[in-house]
């Protein structure tokens, strides 16, 4: 039996039990048991992979850390725009790991080049990359060109003699001793240190940082931002892009986005945040109908404020970051909920707002109490249909509200 015979014949069962059983001779174990890991990761992560026959995968740690197929799509689509068809010369991905990236965006171009540091995941990228892209040109995009693909030396700056139409780059985020790093000096490669040298070599330069970054410090070190897309996969805020161009003092956008969702894109030119009215809070009782709060992106990139005008609703507090209003708004980027009642946090108003309720969902915004010291005052187990928000109204008393999900 072959290695592929093994992995197919195998690689919907357990990982962990196969590692306890024989192998045929002739089959190389830890091989196949990375490649059946590999691809059960794939088909829940990288879904096109997995559908692709012959693909190799690396170990767990390099799966867990790849991009996503929808993080990856959402770059494509973002290339499409910056760079209509006839300006798609060439590409470089300078930190290609997997390639997972590189895999989407790659087949827009005449050519694209992958470098990578590490042989292992280059060696990979060099057998999955014609495979995957062959798959694209006869699923999704049939009229795809054929893109001539490079795989270059781990010499950056070797690279930086030519130009091109795209540089992407995804600075690895562990230190020497695989500890996990945040800011962009700390980074491998150290952008600070390269970054003219890059938007002087390519029409747009886009880097993917820690979704942990601070934005703002994050604007005042990098140069020339045009773009800065804040990306969330059903409520988990995951990716920061910074789109760079050569051109002096671009009109900043923010583009806030929640994938795997109906929710809508939020898209805000810098400074229109600042410009917003505060609106004024709600008083205890039923005013409102609805309850929203903002998702990941939309907090993260600190545009809240905006939502209230182009929804037409209220925000109950300036640092509350909750919003009230009369109608149902489908596509609103956040959680909706349906308000069944509110209260003080009297005993009284407690007792009516908590009778019957066993367990809830609780969530607080802008509140003095930590959730796990309020779960216990209120004596709520957790999960259930409810959902509490403990919060702060625009005149500074406490609130606590019982909502539903809306449909």
């Amino acid at each position: 039996m072959t290695n592929e015979d093994y992995i197919r014949a195998h690689r919907e069962e357990d990982v962990r039990r196969l590692a306890l059983g024989r192998v045929p001779e002739g089959v190389d174990r830890k091989w196949c048991l990375q490649q059946i890991e590999g691809w059960q990761l794939a088909r829940r992560k990288l879904p096109q992979w997995a559908a692709t026959e012959g693909v190799w995968y690396p170990i767990r740690l390099s799966m867990e850390q790849c991009s996503s197929e929808l993080t990856a799509r959402y770059k494509r689509e973002l290339v499409e725009r910056l760079l209509p068809e006839g300006q798609r010369g060439a590409m470089t991905d300078l930190t290609g790991g997997l390639g997972v990236d590189f895999a989407q965006m790659a087949p827009l171009f005449d050519e694209a080049t992958y470098v990578e540091i590490l042989p292992e995941l280059r060696r990979l990228a060099e057998h999955n990359m014609p495979l995957l892209m062959e798959s694209m040109r006869n699923g999704e995009n049939e009229k795809m060109g054929r893109t001539e693909l490079r795989f270059a030396s781990p010499d950056i700056f070797s690279l930086l003699t030519l130009h091109f139409s795209l540089i992407y780059l995804d600075p690895a985020r562990r230190d020497g001793a695989g500890r996990k790093t945040v800011g962009i000096e700390d980074c491998t490669p150290n952008l600070m240190e390269m970054q003219d040298e890059l938007l002087s070599r390519a029409q747009w330069v886009v880097v993917k940082l820690s979704p942990m970054l601070d934005i703002t410090e994050a604007l005042r070190q990098l140069r020339n931002v045009a773009e800065v897309h804040v990306m969330s996969v059903k409520g988990e805020c995951k990716e920061l892009l910074f789109v760079m161009t050569p051109e002096a003092n671009p009109q900043l956008a923010i583009h806030c986005v929640n994938l795997g969702t109906d929710e809508d894109a939020v898209i805000m030119r810098y400074g229109e945040n600042e410009r917003m009215r505060k609106p004024e809070g709600m008083s205890p009782s039923l005013n409102y109908q609805f309850l929203y709060e903002p998702n990941a992106s939309v907090l993260k990139a600190g545009v809240q404020d905006v939502l209230g005008e182009r929804y037409e609703v209220r925000k109950l507090h300036p640092q509350s970051h909750l919003f009230v209003g009369d109608r149902w708004i489908p596509h609103f980027p956040g959680r909706g909920f349906r308000i069944v009642e509110s209260s003080d946090f009297s005993k009284n108003g407690l007792k009516s707002l908590l009778s019957g309720l066993r367990q809830a969902n609780l969530t607080i915004r802008n509140f003095p109490t930590p959730v796990v010291q309020l779960r216990r005052q209120l004596r709520l187990a957790e999960g259930g249909d409810a959902y509490l928000f403990a919060t702060t109204q625009g005149d500074g008393t406490h609130v606590l509200i019982r909502c539903e999900k809306a449909n």
